[in-house]
């Protein structure tokens, strides 16, 4: 290998000399890439660190490379590195390279998950890998589980990988990292390095310093992404910190078109780039499902993957697409992440990402062969999603991406915690219970209701000083070995499908029960099944093939909404803004139409609208979802109070006057009120049954505002508008 400019050679030698002679002879490699190079010396010196890079940007490399020299190098034992996913397809997508890597030098990776055989298992318990793949899901079943022995099959371990930390971070999911990973520090008796693995993010630093965890203070980390530079920082809005950021935009092209339906948009693909392989994204199971029968129709090669497929058929799906030519595959964000279906030729998203973030990681797919380009189609399909994808690829061409904040108050997951620790430690003191997390917030002291709350209710008993898993738990979590407790999230509930013996995934319990006239038919993996039979105890529907004429659908999870940037760049859109991408005369046409018809009764430069029309009093904010929400709860006097918010108004009172709007408006000062909070919702929060209820929804309630984003509308002046428009 040769040395790169500016005395690289020197950082190359500090790699175990086995694998650099495997670098340069066994992969053929002429040199490490940048972000490999630039990783070496602070992961070799123990650092904690977030290795940035696009898609396909080498980061596992990056990592394994300097942790397996350490490993060699200062004789680690044991399983000494974990490696952390937050999907089970991208574990089985690594280990093959993982192990090879570790067998360079006489060591072994091993793979463990949720569909990992207990033989497979038990190999790994007798029989310890120097490298462990897994999630932090069945980290937590190892410290909680009767069959293993954590403290020496964890006890060794001095590095953790964390990949797509981002994904982690910006959910519960992170929340529960965090905490199992300090009980590992626990069980280890010393810091672990912490290794995060991210595409492009706009706050790298807070993520950084969100992985480190309790020792976030005083523990030396760095962000490692050469050759960036800095985005640009208007569009961030309210306090959001995008400085930090690489910039995002990559090489290629974008093109933007409005076709009118799902329908449409089959036929162009089906037109469209014959011969080569493409990726479609939807951002539903049910546009997935309905146009890949369209597709399918049009006698194009189809393949889809989403996450109510069973794991056989999207992997034949992943396989199949893998090794095909002309050939199209149609996912949700399952192949967002970095698993690896083979060299694309194009990315077409169908209406749009709800992220520049997201968006990032689509494009990134394509451009991996000498010679092509990154590229990505966009086909809407109604005038809202143009309008958004517009809105998306103007902040995109700015260079700006979404910070990954962590939602606030993971009371769920503190109640979570400190039933898994009981049952990790058989028995906890009701003194000591939070050097469990070594000092982390909101695992700390300041738990100490919602303990009181477990005691009381019987989720944990006490007796003579030390805290013991209660009846209440057993009841509510106690099936096969606690496996619930592992989980971060809550799944709706679904019906397993079966032709045959042949699992074809889950539906919606919906579509069974609807009325529909004719026979009972599904649509699921692109293809249509009739029902034969359902097994409503066991939640199994037995179907065989059918023409056509099955229906997909699924209950949407999560809180729905644009953010405050997404929606101000859609209303920059309306005001005349346009995308620096290719826009067909399709979609230019329908943007001219939005600003001509919309735009008047809808967006001002000067400020907001508050627009009439007959009894619809709408105050259009463009501020996203939970800003709005927000809006409302802080002015009750003025908004309706049986709406439900959406993206880019809010409704107010029929019967209001501009002289109410200004009591209303000059009654709050600076005071911002939680939105308000249908108890209904606080289902969808896992282990909410273990909160007082209060808890419970404030902890929804905070994830549902925007303060910012509602004081920043607050601080524009506001007109009135009178007509007979109504709004998009």
């Amino acid at each position: 290998m040769t040395a790169a400019a500016g005395g690289a050679a020197d950082v190359l030698d500090r790699l175990d000399p086995v694998v650099l002679h495997h670098i340069v002879n066994t992969l053929g490699w002429p040199d490490l890439r940048p972000l490999q190079r630039a990783a070496i010396t602070p992961l070799m010196d123990g650092e904690d660190a977030v290795l940035l890079a696009p898609t396909a940007g080498g980061k596992t490399e990056a990592a394994c490379f300097p942790l397996l020299s350490a490993m060699a190098q200062q004789r680690w034992t044991g399983t000494s590195v974990l490696y952390l996913c937050p999907l089970k397809a991208l574990l089985n997508n690594l280990v093959g390279r993982v192990d090879t890597y570790a067998q360079w030098l006489g060591r072994r990776a091993a793979l463990w998950h949720g569909d990992t055989k207990e033989s497979q298992r038990q190999r790994i318990r007798t029989e310890a890998p120097d490298v462990l793949l897994t999630t932090p899901e069945s980290l937590e079943a190892m410290l909680i589980g009767v069959r293993t022995d954590h403290a020496r099959l964890l006890g060794s371990v001095r590095a953790v990988v964390v990949d797509e930390v981002h994904a982690f971070a910006g959910d519960d999911r992170g929340w529960h990292l965090l905490a199992v990973l300090e009980r590992l520090e626990r069980v280890t008796g010393r810091p672990i390095q912490r290794v995060g693995l991210s595409a492009t993010v706009g706050n790298p630093g807070h993520l950084l310093r969100w992985l480190q965890g309790a020792g976030a203070g005083s523990r030396t980390g760095r962000v490692v992404a050469p050759g960036v530079h800095p985005p640009a920082t208007g569009a961030a809005g309210h306090g959001e910190q995008a400085a930090e950021a690489p910039s995002p935009r990559p090489a290629g092209e974008v093109e933007l078109d409005y076709v009118g339906s799902l329908d449409n948009a089959a036929k162009l693909i089906a037109a469209l780039h014959r011969g080569e392989k493409r990726l479609v994204f939807c951002d539903s199971r049910r546009q997935v499902e309905e146009l890949g029968a369209a597709l399918r129709a049009r006698e194009v090669t189809v393949f889809l993957s989403h996450a109510s497929l069973s794991v056989d058929e999207r992997t034949r799906s992943e396989q199949a697409f893998a090794e095909a030519r002309d050939c199209v595959i149609v996912s949700t964000s399952t192949l967002e992440l970095g698993i690896d279906v083979g060299d694309l030729d194009r990315v077409v998203q169908i209406d749009s990402p709800a992220s520049v973030a997201s968006f990032l990681q689509r494009i990134g797919r394509t451009g991996r062969r000498a010679g092509t380009a990154r590229n990505c189609l966009f086909l809407t399909t109604r005038k809202d999603t143009l309008l958004q994808a517009a809105g998306l690829l103007l902040l995109w061409s700015r260079g700006w991406v979404e910070p990954v904040i962590p939602p606030p108050g993971p009371r769920h997951l503190v109640a979570q915690q400190l039933l898994a620790v009981t049952l990790q430690q058989h028995k906890l003191g009701d003194q000591l219970w939070e050097q469990q997390w070594n000092g982390l917030a909101p695992f700390d002291r300041s738990a100490a209701p919602i303990l009181r709350h477990l005691t009381e209710e019987g989720f944990l008993d006490s007796d003579g000083g030390m805290l013991f898993v209660g009846p209440e738990a057993e009841r509510r979590f106690g099936k096969r070995h606690f496996i619930e407790l592992t989980a971060s999230f809550t799944a709706p509930p679904q019906f397993t499908v079966v032709s045959g013996r042949t699992e074809i995934g889950r539906t919606d319990p919906s579509v069974l029960t609807e009325e529909r006239p004719g026979p009972r038919r599904l649509l699921l993996g692109g293809r249509s099944w009739q029902v034969t039979y359902i097994d409503w105890t066991r939640k199994r529907v037995f179907v065989e093939p059918a023409d056509g004429g099955g229906v997909a659908k699924w209950m949407n999870g999560g809180i729905a909404g644009l953010s405050y940037a997404l929606t101000r760049a859609m209303r920059e859109v309306l005001l005349g803004a346009d995308p620096p991408v290719s826009l067909t005369r399709r979609a230019e046409a329908c943007l001219a139409e939005q600003r001509e018809s919309d735009a008047p009764a809808t967006v001002h430069p000067g400020g907001t609208l508050i627009t009439r029309v007959g009894g619809d009093v709408r105050w259009w904010t463009w501020a996203g979802y939970r800003a709005n929400a927000t809006l409302a709860a802080t002015l009750p006097s003025a908004a309706d109070p049986l709406q439900r918010p959406t993206d880019c108004w809010v409704r107010l009172r029929e019967d209001l006057t501009p002289a109410d709007w200004r009591a209303a408006r000059e009654g709050i000062g600076e005071s911002l009120v939680l939105p308000d909070v249908d108890r209904r919702a606080v289902r969808g929060l896992k282990f909410s049954a273990a909160l007082p209820e209060r808890l419970a929804v404030a902890t929804v309630a905070a994830r549902l505002a925007d303060f910012d984003g509602a004081r920043g509308v607050l601080a524009e002046p506001v007109r009135f508008l009178h007509g007979d428009r109504s709004g998009p």
